[in-house]
């Protein structure tokens, strides 16, 4: 249809300029230019090879037009020639464009179609590996879970089956029923982690002063260190400004950490409590003096149940770094070594709502 319309316009030209008179050079010369804007729309409609055929029908209608132009205008054979090789020209030439534009974006769909492609396939193995990851966490957990609760199961079986089948003194069945007591107690700080790790509590926001967060934490632990020469200091420089976060939930996981870095000094030792800002973040450290966290446990340190101690369920750790990322931090090992550890609490200034 619309090739039609453009050889009818090339036609409907070459009449408009057979029956326009001699001496209005003006039209004859925009009738002449007009032929260049069908061989412009058939080389974008049609590539080169329509380009050319326009070309060459728009140069036998300038032939055949008004003979008599060639002697007002003054322009001979050779000329008239030329003009038609410049038709042609302007058609193999923007038609030769077109045409590697068009591959151009063929070849763009082309790339789209597969990036976009990619994109789904790499969502679906992202889903998949993270539905993986859930269930490989979960079987984890489980099995954790299950050994934790054994343990102290086991003690209160064992205890009321002592207590059911023997008769004992007093002293003695105090000191069983003591045992069921600690392991019940056991259980629910157990319960009570693994709760708090599952389900975590939505951060309640509010702002306060570091030095304050800093002195109720020490005050938390300070007869922790009575017998153990423990020394317990802060390094919080003037000018810190407010942090925006839940004093509570912070100060479970500072409580965490400083009560870790108690029982990697057995000896005693110093621990310092070190805040500093970089930009829109705060960072609060943990400095110890304790043997350090070994290279083969840093990348497990944050795992759930995963624990180097006799006591202790393993999730303190995995519940502090779900409490720091709800306030859209990092919790992380800054420093490892014999003579101490240090960990940091990355937090931003204003976290996030979300």
């Amino acid at each position: 249809m619309r090739r039609g319309l453009l050889f009818a316009a090339v036609g409907a030209t070459g009449v408009l300029q057979y029956f326009t008179s001699p001496t209005s050079l003006h039209r004859l010369y925009i009738l002449q230019r007009l032929y260049y804007v069908a061989i412009a729309l058939g080389s974008l409609d049609m590539g080169w090879r329509g380009g050319l055929s326009v070309a060459l029908l728009s140069g036998a209608a300038f032939a055949i037009g008004t003979p008599s132009i060639w002697t007002v205008s003054r322009v001979d054979m050779f000329d008239q020639c030329l003009e038609i090789c410049v038709f042609c020209l302007v058609g193999v030439l923007t038609g030769i464009l077109t045409d590697r534009q068009r591959k151009q974006q063929h070849a763009l769909r082309n790339a789209t179609d597969e990036l976009r492609q990619a994109h789904q396939d790499l969502r679906e193995n992202f889903e998949s590996m993270k539905r993986a990851e859930r269930l490989h966490a979960l079987g984890q957990l489980s099995a954790g879970l299950a050994h934790e609760i054994r343990t102290p199961l086991a003690s209160i079986e064992g205890a009321a089956a002592i207590v059911q089948r023997v008769s004992h003194s007093e002293e003695r069945c105090h000191e069983l029923l003591d045992i069921i007591q600690k392991e019940s107690r056991r259980l629910n700080r157990l319960l009570t982690s693994f709760l708090d790790f599952a389900k975590p509590r939505r951060p309640d926001l509010k702002r306060v002063e570091i030095d304050d967060l800093f002195n109720s934490v020490m005050a938390l632990v300070q007869h922790a260190g009575n017998n153990r020469r423990l020394e317990l200091t802060k390094d919080t420089p003037p000018g810190l400004p407010m942090l925006e976060c839940d004093p509570e939930q912070l100060k479970q996981v500072l409580l965490n950490l400083v009560m870790n870095a108690i029982q990697a000094m057995p000896q005693g030792g110093t621990i310092v409590l070190a805040a500093r800002q970089n930009g829109d973040t705060v960072s609060l450290d943990v400095h110890d003096q304790g043997c350090g966290i070994s290279e083969d446990n840093l990348d497990r340190v944050f795992d759930p149940f995963f624990t180097t101690k006799e006591t202790g369920s393993g999730l303190g750790l995995s519940v502090a770094d779900q409490i720091v990322r709800q306030h859209g931090g990092k919790l992380i090992i800054a420093r490892s070594s014999p003579e101490g550890a240090t960990v940091r609490i990355s937090l931003p200034l204003k976290p996030s709502h979300t």
